[in-house]
């Protein structure tokens, strides 16, 4: 059974999602991968919604940041993750200045089919006990999208 794929445009009648060439079924395949739905549930509960690598890491310690990295890539490339990026003239040194959110098509999707709920995954991610270094990235600034 597919999940729904469908959005209602009144102009032309039901359609496939296609924000930008958005593929809601390419992104379901990439998205329900364990490791990487576990990334995509650190990015919805994380208290800013665009964690950095690093703080991925930390809550992903199977993973090495090579590996989290991959998997971002993979979600980029279909659409349901999307890099937030400080110029370097607004970078501070030994903190990160990439950082990874959600794009709309892929919180709508993903709303459509009951999946990656923000209230329930941020309070999973409040519950991790974290170092001093994670709770400052958490409250970092991050660039506008």
């Amino acid at each position: 059974m597919r999940p729904e794929t469908t959005v209602a445009d009144p102009s032309q009648g039901t359609q496939q999602a296609t924000d930008e060439g958005f593929d809601t079924w390419r992104a379901l395949q990439k998205a329900t991968d364990k490791k990487r739905a576990d990334i995509l549930a650190d990015i919805v509960g994380h208290p800013e919604g665009a964690p950095s690598v690093e703080e991925l890491d930390y809550m992903n310690p199977p993973l090495s940041d090579d590996a989290i990295r991959r998997h971002l890539t993979a979600l980029k490339s279909v659409g349901v993750v999307r890099e937030l990026e400080f110029e370097p003239g607004e970078r501070l040194r030994d903190y990160p200045y990439k950082f990874y959110e959600l794009t709309d098509a892929a919180r709508d999707l993903f709303d459509r089919n009951g999946l990656f709920p923000v209230d329930a995954w941020q309070r999973q991610y409040q519950a991790v006990e974290k170092t001093a270094r994670i709770r400052e990235l958490e409250e970092m600034p991050r660039p506008d999208a």
